[in-house]
C-alpha cells in the first residue's frame, strides 16, 4: 500500500510534542518569508491542477480497513475502544515523517466498527479517504451528498484520540449543533467529549464547550472568540505573566477568578473546516470586527442631509460607477448640494470631508439594495449574508454606512461603533498548526487555497458515479421574461412529478418568482431571510414528490433534500438555477444538490440578459441573442458566462488579497503603538 506523507507539523502533534499556543508567538501558516525565489517557488504549486485519489488507492485503503475490522467485528465495545487508543499511541510514539499505514487503516476500522454500532453507518470508502487527507492538512473535494459530516467526524475521532485539541468549523450555528449531536454517539464510544459553540453562549459556557477533545463552532463565532481572548489579554502577556496566573490557580479560594481569566479558546491545533470554500474563500471578504457602541460619527441631520443630497445627484454627471462597484464622485458634485444644515459642525464645511460624507451616502443608495444585501425587520435594518441568504444578527456595516442605510430607509437611527479588535478569516486560520477542509467545490479555488493558506486541494471521486442531467441553458432579454419562463419549467417538472427547487440571488428575485407561480395557482414554499427560521423542515421537505422550493442561494447551507420513492421514480430533483453567481463555484453546489450518491436528477439554468454578471462584465450578449442560429447561441452564452466569471474571480481575489494586506499593515501599526489588534 501506497505511504501517507503527512504535514511536519502533525507529525510533531502525533508525536507528543507540546503544544504551544498559536497566536501572536508564532509566524501565521503560510506567510513564510524569504528569497524571492524561494516565495515563487512555493507558491508554484498554487498553479498546479489539484491532485486526484485514484480508485485504485482508494479500495486499496479500504480492504486494509475492513480487512481489520472484520477480525473486530464480534468483540465487545471496549476492546475496540482499547484496540483505538493503542493504535493512536503507536502512531504518536513512530516520530517518523510517514504514518505506517497499516496502524492507520487499524485506527479507521476501529472508527469505523464504532460508526457502525453507535450510528448505523458504516462509512463509504471513499470517507475513510477523505478522512485520510484531513489528517494529511488538505482539503478534500467531495461532491455535494456523499457524507461529508462522517468524514469529518472520523478525521477528527482520530486526531482527539492523539490528544490534540479539534475544531470543526461550520458556516452557521444550526450546522454546528445539529453535526455535534449527530457525531456525538460516536466521540462517545472513545470516551471523547464534543461540544458546540451557539450565538448567546455566557463565556463560562463557551470555555467549557472548547475545552471539549471535539469543538463544532461557526467561523464566526470562532473569530470573535478568538478576538474577545486578544482584547483581555491572552497570547500577547510576557511569560511571567502566564506563571503568575497558572501560580494563581493553585490557589483554592480563589479558583472563581482564575477560571474567568483562563483564555475562552485553549488552543488552536487543529481544525477542519466544512464548506471550506464558503468559509475560507467567499466569507474572507469582509474582516470580523469587535466594537462597542460610541458617540455617533454623525449627527442624524447630518445623515439625513447626505441622503437627501445623494438623491439629487445625478450618474455619470456628479458621480460615476465602475464595475467593481466602486464609486467616483465628478467634478461639481458637492457643489451641487444644498446648503449643510444648521448646527452642523466646521469640520464638515471643508470640501474633503463633505465629498467623503457624500460618497458614503451615494453608496448606501446605489450600491446596497433592500433584499439582497438588507432587509427591514423589526423596524431595523438587518444585513444579510450574500453567500448563504442568511440574516446576520447584530452586524452592521462601519463608519457610518449603517447609519446611512437607516437614514434611507426612514427607520430609527441606531448608534455609531468604535472598532475595539479585528480580524480576516485568512489572519487567523493560518495561526492553526493543522489546517483542513471539506467542500464540494474547490478546484476553482485551489490557487487562493494553497497561496493564502497553504492548504493543497486533493479531489475525491464520488462513491457512486452521478446521474445528474444538465439540460441547455435558456438565456431571455428581460428579467419577466425569465420569471415567466422559470414558471412554466417548475410548473411542468411539478406536473411530472418531480420536486423543482428554484435557486435565485436575493430575498427579492425569489418573492418575484413566488408571485409568478402564485399567478399560476401553482404550490410552493418559500426559503430565503425571511423564512430563516423554518429552514430544516422546509428542506425536509424540499424533496417531496412534486413539491416547488423557492431558496435563496441554498448552495452551502449544508442539508441533504432527501427524495420519496414518488420522487425517484419520476426523474428526480430538478434543479433550476435562474442566475449566474461571480463565481462558477457556488453555481456548482446549487446544481450539486441534485443527483447525489449516483441518483437521479437535472438541472437547467434560465437566466436573462439584464442579470448583474451580464450587465458588469458581459455586455455584448445582448446582441449574440439577436442571432437566429441556436447551436451557436448555446455555444457563445457558455463562453460569455465562463469570461465573466472569470472576470469577476479575479476582481473578487484582488479585493481579498488587498483586505488581507491592509489587514496586515493595521496590525503592524498598532502594534507600534504597544495596543493589541
Amino acid at each position: 500500500m501506497a505511504t501517507l506523507t503527512l504535514d511536519p507539523t502533525f507529525v510533531r502533534a502525533m508525536a507528543g510534542t507540546a503544544f504551544r499556543r498559536a497566536d501572536t508567538q508564532r509566524d501565521e501558516r503560510g506567510a513564510e518569508r524569504g528569497h524571492k525565489v524561494e516565495v515563487f517557488l512555493r507558491s508554484l504549486a498554487g498553479w498546479l491542477p489539484p491532485g486526484r485519489e485514484r480508485r485504485a488507492r482508494i479500495a486499496a485503503f479500504d480492504r486494509a480497513v475492513t480487512g481489520e475490522a472484520s477480525a473486530m467485528r464480534e468483540q465487545p465495545d471496549d476492546v475496540v475502544a482499547q484496540r483505538f487508543r493503542a493504535e493512536m499511541q503507536a502512531l504518536k510514539a513512530s516520530g517518523s515523517d510517514v504514518l505506517d499505514p497499516a496502524r492507520l487503516a487499524a485506527a479507521f476500522a476501529c472508527i469505523g466498527e464504532a460508526s457502525r454500532r453507535r450510528l448505523g453507518l458504516w462509512p463509504h470508502p471513499v470517507q475513510f479517504v477523505g478522512a485520510r487527507v484531513l489528517l494529511s492538512g488538505r482539503l478534500a473535494e467531495m461532491q455535494t451528498g456523499e457524507g461529508k459530516t462522517l468524514v469529518a467526524a472520523l478525521a477528527a475521532t482520530a486526531m482527539a484520540g492523539s490528544g490534540a485539541a479539534v475544531h470543526v468549523v461550520s458556516t452557521n450555528d444550526y450546522l454546528a449543533r445539529r453535526d455535534c449531536e449527530e457525531m456525538q454517539p460516536l466521540f462517545q464510544f472513545f470516551g471523547l467529549s464534543g461540544a458546540c459553540i451557539q450565538g448567546g453562549m455566557e463565556a463560562d459556557e463557551r470555555r467549557a464547550a472548547y475545552s471539549a477533545a471535539i469543538c463544532y463552532v461557526s467561523g464566526k463565532e470562532l473569530v470573535f472568540d478568538y478576538l474577545k481572548d486578544r482584547l483581555a489579554g491572552h497570547g500577547t502577556q510576557p511569560l511571567q505573566v502566564d506563571r503568575l496566573r497558572r501560580l494563581w490557580a493553585t490557589t483554592p479560594d480563589n479558583r472563581a477568578i482564575d477560571d474567568a481569566a483562563k483564555p475562552l479558546i485553549p488552543a488552536l491545533h487543529f481544525a477542519i473546516v466544512d464548506e471550506a470554500d464558503s468559509v475560507l474563500i467567499d466569507e474572507a471578504r469582509t474582516p470580523m470586527i469587535i466594537s462597542r457602541e460610541a458617540p455617533a460619527l454623525y449627527e442624524p441631520e447630518l445623515l439625513q442631509w447626505a441622503i437627501d443630497a445623494a438623491r439629487g445627484l445625478q450618474r455619470d454627471r456628479h458621480f460615476r460607477i465602475g464595475a467593481a462597484r466602486d464609486l467616483e464622485l465628478l467634478p461639481g458634485a458637492a457643489d451641487a448640494c444644498p446648503p449643510l444644515p444648521e448646527g452642523a459642525r466646521a469640520v464638515w464645511r471643508a470640501r474633503t470631508w463633505r465629498e467623503l460624507l457624500l460618497r458614503q451616502a451615494l453608496t448606501a443608495l446605489h450600491l446596497f439594495e433592500l433584499d439582497q444585501h438588507y432587509i427591514l425587520a423589526d423596524g431595523k435594518v438587518q444585513i444579510v449574508d450574500e453567500s448563504t441568504g442568511r440574516v446576520m444578527a447584530d452586524r452592521s456595516w462601519e463608519q457610518g454606512l449603517h447609519q446611512l442605510i437607516e437614514a434611507k430607509e426612514g427607520v430609527e437611527l441606531t448608534l455609531g461603533r468604535e472598532t475595539m479588535a479585528r480580524m480576516t478569516f485568512q489572519r487567523f486560520f493560518r495561526r492553526y498548526y493543522l489546517l483542513s477542509g471539506l467542500t464540494g467545490t474547490a478546484a476553482e479555488a485551489s490557487r487562493e487555497l494553497w497561496t493564502v493558506y497553504r492548504l493543497a486541494v486533493r479531489r475525491i471521486p464520488p462513491n457512486r458515479p452521478s446521474r445528474r442531467r444538465r439540460l441547455p441553458d435558456v438565456c431571455v432579454a428581460s428579467a419577466a421574461a425569465k420569471w415567466q419562463f422559470v414558471a412554466e419549467e417548475a410548473q411542468a417538472a411539478s406536473a411530472r412529478g418531480q420536486p423543482v427547487l428554484v435557486g435565485t440571488r436575493s430575498v427579492e428575485a425569489s418573492e418575484q418568482v413566488a408571485a409568478e407561480l402564485s399567478c399560476r395557482g401553482l404550490p410552493h414554499v418559500v426559503l430565503n431571510a425571511r423564512q430563516d427560521a423554518e429552514e430544516a423542515q422546509i428542506v425536509a421537505e424540499a424533496g417531496l414528490g412534486g413539491r416547488v422550493t423557492v431558496a435563496t442561494n441554498m448552495a452551502g447551507r449544508g442539508t441533504d433534500i432527501k427524495l420519496d420513492a414518488a420522487a425517484r421514480e419520476a426523474g428526480g430533483l430538478h434543479v433550476i438555477l435562474t442566475e449566474f453567481h461571480e463565481s462558477p463555484r457556488v453555481d456548482r453546489q446549487l446544481f450539486g444538490r441534485c443527483g447525489r450518491q449516483g441518483e437521479v436528477g437535472s438541472t437547467r439554468a434560465i437566466v436573462a440578459s439584464t442579470d448583474a454578471l451580464f450587465i458588469q462584465h458581459a455586455p455584448w450578449l445582448r446582441r449574440l441573442l439577436r442571432l437566429h442560429m441556436p447551436a451557436l447561441r448555446h455555444v457563445g452564452l457558455r463562453m460569455t458566462v465562463w469570461r465573466a466569471q472569470q472576470r469577476s474571480e479575479r476582481r473578487a481575489y484582488r479585493t481579498r488579497m488587498q483586505t488581507l494586506r491592509q489587514d496586515r499593515e493595521l496590525s503592524r501599526l498598532i502594534g507600534f503603538s504597544g495596543q493589541i489588534t
